[in-house]
Order: C-alpha cells, then sequence, then structure tokens
C-alpha cells in the first residue's frame, strides 16, 4: 500500500494524466482501464450543466465521453492550494482522495478523486468515486481578494453621488426592474442573492417580515441552532472566531442584518409576493408585490428564485374534533414564549425537533406539558451523535469540506449515514432505552440512514435531544400516543378509555406542507404541474428540482440549512449567470446547439 505522501501524489497525478489523454482517445479503452467496475461520477455542472450522478464503469464511461466532448475538460491537475492527497475512509472504504483542479472551454473547477486497489487486475488503483464540478465561469470570475474592485479612490466625482446615494438608487428600483427576483430573506434567500451580487446580476430579495432576520427572531424563545458553527457559515463572510459553538436565534436573526448591509444585498422588508405569470415568448415573468404601505408594485424579473426554505405554509392536520376544544390551538410557527403558560395545561402533537422544544420550554415555564406522538421519530443526542455527520468540518478548510460534501454520490452518502447511524444507536443506547421503556415509538431512518436523510426525504421527523428526552424519561413531560385519542372536547383530549387529559393549550407541532403547495398558491395549477416533485430524491439520485433549472423556465428552488444553502448557492448562481450570458439555454433540454456546455 502506498503511504508516503509523494508516492500519493504520484499515484494520483499519473491517474489524472492517464484521465486526460483518454478523455480524447476514439475508444473507451483507455478510460475503462482507470475506473473501478464499481465507480461513481458526480457531476456539478461541469460538464452536464446540471448536478448528476452516475452509477456503475459502463454508465460512467457512456456518459463522461459523451459529455466530454462538448465540454473540452483539460489541465487536470492536483490543486497545490487545497488539502494534499492522502488516504481517508469514506463510506466505510478506505481510498486515496484528491482533490484536482482543471479547465473546461466555458470554465474553471475543481474535483475530487478517490483511488482504490481492484483485486482483479492486480490491484491498480482504479477510480471509485469522481466529483467534477464547476467553481467559476471564465470572463466572469468573481471580484475577490486581489481582484476586488478598486471603488472610486482614485477618481473621485466630488459633485456626484456618493457610495450611500448609490446604494439607495440600486434598492429602490425606481427606474428599473431587477433581473432575479428572489422570495424569502432566510439564509438561502441571502446566500443565493450574496452569490448573484458577486457575478454582478440584478438581484432584489423580498421578504414580508418588517425586520431582516425576523424569520429566526420571530421564532420561539429559546431556539438555537442544531448544529455547530464551524458548519454554518454564510458566502464571503464568516462568522467571528468568538461564537458560541451553538448560535441563538435573535443573534443570528442580528448576522443576517449585518450580513445584508455589508454584502450590499438589494433587501425590501415587509413585501408580500402576491404570484406572477411567464411570458414564454419574452422569457420573463409578470409578478405582484405588496409593499408594507399597501402600495402595490409590478416587476418584470427574468428568473423567480423560490428561497423560503422546505417549512413554507403550516400543515394543519385534519382532526373534526379538535373544533370542539374550548382552549387555544396554535401552530408551532406561531409559538413564542411559554411564560404565559405558567401553571397552565398544554398539550403539544408532535414529536420532531421544533415539539420536543416547544414542550421544554412550556416545562421550563412552569406548565403541565403532555406530548402527543402521532408517529415513529427518530431521537439522538445533541452531542456528539447528531454531529457524527458534520465531523470533517472539524479540521481543514471549509472550502475543501464543502467539496467533500458535494462530491458523495447519494449510494455511497446513504452507506455512510447507516454507518453512523449505528455509531449513534450505540452511543445513545441509555437514552433510547429510556424513551422506549415509557412508550416513545423509535426509528433510525428509511434504511437505517439517520437524520439528514429523514430531513433530506421528508424535511423532518426527527429530533436532537436537549434535555426534552430526559424529561420524558423522568416522567416530567407525559407521553401519549395520538392513535389513543378518541377525539377531542371542551376540555381536552378524550382519550379510547373514557378518560380526559385536560388542557388550556393545544400546539400543533405538525410540520409544514410540501414546497408544491406554495407554487401553486403562487403561480397556478398548470406551472405546479410543469415543475413537478420538489425536495426529495428522484431516479437521478439528486435532490428534486433543487439548485437547478427546472421544467418551468426562470422559476429556481433553494432551501435547506445553513450549510447546503451555501454549497447550493454557487451551483444555481453560475447556471443564472450563464443564461444571462448566453452560455446556456434557460429551458432544460432545449433544441439550442449544446455547444454552450462549459
Amino acid at each position: 500500500m502506498l503511504d508516503r505522501t509523494e508516492n500519493i501524489a504520484a499515484a494520483v497525478e499519473n491517474w489524472l494524466a492517464q484521465f486526460e489523454d483518454a478523455l480524447t482517445m476514439p475508444d473507451d479503452i483507455g478510460l475503462k482501464a482507470l475506473f473501478h467496475p464499481d465507480s461513481y461520477w458526480r457531476d456539478v455542472l461541469a460538464l452536464s450543466w446540471t448536478l448528476q450522478t452516475i452509477n456503475g464503469r459502463d454508465a460512467v464511461l457512456k456518459t463522461l465521453k459523451a459529455q466530454a466532448a462538448q465540454a473540452a475538460p483539460s489541465g487536470f491537475a492536483i490543486d497545490p492550494d487545497r488539502a494534499a492527497p492522502r488516504w481517508v475512509t469514506r463510506a466505510g472504504t478506505s481510498s486515496i482522495e484528491a482533490i484536482f483542479r482543471f479547465e473546461t472551454a466555458l470554465g474553471r473547477g475543481d474535483g475530487i478523486l478517490r483511488l482504490i486497489p481492484d483485486a482483479a487486475n492486480g490491484n491498480r488503483l482504479k477510480a471509485w468515486t469522481l466529483l467534477t464540478a464547476l467553481e467559476e465561469l471564465k470572463g466572469f470570475e468573481e471580484q475577490l481578494g486581489v481582484a476586488r474592485p478598486r471603488g472610486s479612490a482614485y477618481s473621485r466625482d466630488f459633485r456626484g453621488p456618493n457610495w450611500l446615494d448609490l446604494r439607495k438608487i440600486a434598492t429602490d428600483y425606481t427606474d428599473r426592474d431587477p433581473t432575479v427576483l428572489v422570495i424569502g430573506g432566510g439564509q438561502s434567500g441571502l446566500c443565493i442573492a450574496a452569490r448573484l451580487k458577486q457575478l454582478q446580476v440584478d438581484t432584489l430579495i423580498v421578504d414580508r417580515e418588517l425586520r431582516i432576520g425576523d424569520n429566526w427572531r420571530k421564532r420561539y424563545h429559546a431556539l438555537t441552532l442544531h448544529n455547530q458553527v464551524q458548519v454554518n457559515h454564510l458566502p464571503y463572510m464568516l462568522f467571528p472566531p468568538n461564537w458560541p459553538t451553538y448560535i441563538p436565534k435573535d443573534k443570528l436573526a442580528n448576522w443576517f442584518e449585518a450580513y445584508v448591509e455589508s454584502m450590499e444585498l438589494n433587501f425590501w422588508t415587509g413585501t408580500e409576493f402576491e404570484g406572477g405569470s411567464y411570458d414564454e415568448n419574452e422569457g420573463r415573468w409578470t409578478v405582484t408585490l405588496r409593499r408594507a404601505d399597501g402600495s402595490q408594485r409590478t416587476m418584470r424579473p427574468r428568473h423567480v428564485v423560490l428561497a423560503t426554505g422546505v417549512s413554507g405554509i403550516p400543515s394543519l392536520p385534519d382532526i373534526p374534533s379538535l373544533k370542539n376544544f374550548a382552549g387555544s390551538v396554535i401552530h408551532s410557527s406561531q409559538y413564542t414564549d411559554g411564560e404565559e403558560w405558567k401553571g397552565k395545561k398544554a398539550l403539544v402533537i408532535g414529536t420532531g425537533n421544533s415539539g420536543h422544544d416547544i414542550a421544554q420550554d412550556l416545562h421550563s415555564s412552569g406548565a403541565e406539558v403532555t406530548m402527543v406522538q402521532r408517529s415513529s421519530t427518530l431521537v439522538v443526542s445533541i452531542e456528539p451523535s447528531a454531529q457524527l455527520v458534520y465531523s470533517p468540518y472539524n479540521e481543514g478548510t471549509l472550502e475543501d469540506n464543502d467539496l467533500i460534501a458535494v462530491s458523495m454520490p447519494l449510494e455511497l452518502a446513504r452507506r455512510s449515514h447507516a454507518l453512523t447511524s449505528d455509531k449513534s444507536r450505540e452511543l445513545d443506547k441509555d437514552l433510547l432505552a429510556g424513551l422506549e421503556r415509557v412508550g416513545f415509538k423509535l426509528d433510525f431512518g428509511e434504511d437505517n440512514t439517520g437524520w439528514q436523510f429523514k430531513y433530506l426525504t421528508r424535511g423532518g421527523g426527527y429530533y436532537f435531544n436537549v434535555g426534552c428526552s430526559d424529561l420524558l424519561i423522568k416522567g416530567a413531560i407525559k407521553l401519549k400516543q395520538f392513535a389513543d385519542i378518541d377525539g377531542f372536547v371542551a376540555d381536552g383530549a378524550r382519550m379510547n378509555d373514557g378518560k380526559i387529559i385536560t388542557a388550556d393549550l393545544i400546539v400543533l407541532a405538525t410540520g409544514y406542507k410540501r414546497q408544491e403547495e406554495l407554487v401553486r398558491k403562487l403561480f397556478g395549477d398548470a406551472i405546479e404541474q410543469r415543475v413537478g416533485t420538489i425536495w426529495g430524491f428522484g431516479e437521478a439520485q439528486e435532490l428534486r428540482n433543487m439548485y437547478v433549472r427546472t421544467g418551468q423556465p426562470g422559476l429556481w428552488f433553494i432551501a435547506g440549512g445553513l450549510a447546503q444553502c451555501r454549497i447550493g448557492s454557487k451551483h444555481l448562481a453560475l447556471q443564472i449567470k450563464a443564461i444571462e450570458e448566453g452560455l446556456i439555454p434557460r429551458v432544460v433540454n432545449s433544441t439550442m446547439p449544446e455547444t454552450a456546455v462549459a
């Protein structure tokens, strides 16, 4: 086995050189010798202008050869500015992992190669996984660092508008429409707007809240992020090094305000997006915005980005008898603080993160709380179990770790998360046993793939224990199963045995409707059907309709946690820029000649 750094690097350089040569050959013989039979290729825009994952050597070679002929990739070499090639273990398999760089006809890219020995071929090192990812477009590079804009220091116009005047003109949109309209000013909206700003694409964010950051600031009083600070940076501006490991909601909300100001993002608060229609001939939307003062503004952007997150319209379960309840009924999105319920009785229906956190907050405020479980729930301790999936971010650079995250094909990511889930279950065995003793129904995700795949497939269904599970085990918070409730009466919930669980408050921690519902509400049935399913994984092994061109030209989707939005926003922004510069068609599978592939 190669174990010296120079030997590992030489093996990688040799493979990359052979790979580049083989791509230009008329047959597949050279390429076939470089890939393991059980190999994977993930391309992020670089050769395909979409996000795609190909499994198996024969399928990889067929697609790679066809797309490389159009994209003309070249200059494959180890990137000296990134982590050096090294042995790692990914998805339970030991491999040489190397970060490389390359160019295409229109862009520059980064990639990750993983080599493993092929026992059937004399242990020759062959590609197990390959990532090719577009990083920038030639001629449209971001103006960062030494390439930063010079400003007006050397050509000051003392009679003309200053920086503040120009920012006001840019933000007011009195004489123009934005090229891109972003709906939603949370992390997804800020990330895509910041990326587009650096690519010099005129972008406006609109949000119905009256203050930037209110989408976090108005959440329940005790909320903090459940993953750690090193994972959650926004593009271009890292959180200060003295920030706490787990960021409080109000601290994050205030950072959003500072971010918008520092990154010079155009943002309209108190603005409701009322809907829009698309003109196929002109390639533009006609949309209606209602401002805080009640006035309306019609705009005609070329692109609309729906950045409202996975959590859009609250999902209210159909419980006919709930109308009999005489107390207060609220959705978890309306919950703010437990102090007003001190000494009262509360039922919290739902056992995801929000349900647990709200139940714990009510209990801490002196309320008598009963949680009602509707379906099995995945539970992991906040530390270390919930953080295991982010362990690569504890070392190395953010850029390297983001690329590593992107590089894992779906099948291997599922395998990796199943291994992590096994480790979590062992670490949390006492906690889980205690929950089972009190009747809590547990699961560990589809095929044991853990909490993150629950999020990626359904947007919830799990809880990071920060104390509520312990309260359930001790009996300080009671637990009931929804199936044991016969119906609701004026005083509370009547159980199947006739007993009444009295309550003053019922909190429906029942999640949110799928994004398709919001698309239908804003754009109508035809566009919703044209787009199709959003979120979750389809046959293409990628999140459906996320960060890529959709069946509806000019309509884009971005959602997820801060890390996911930081990564996905780059991919989305590059596509919009490429469309605006005429490098790729705005319609997927257009008849436009495919010479416009980076």
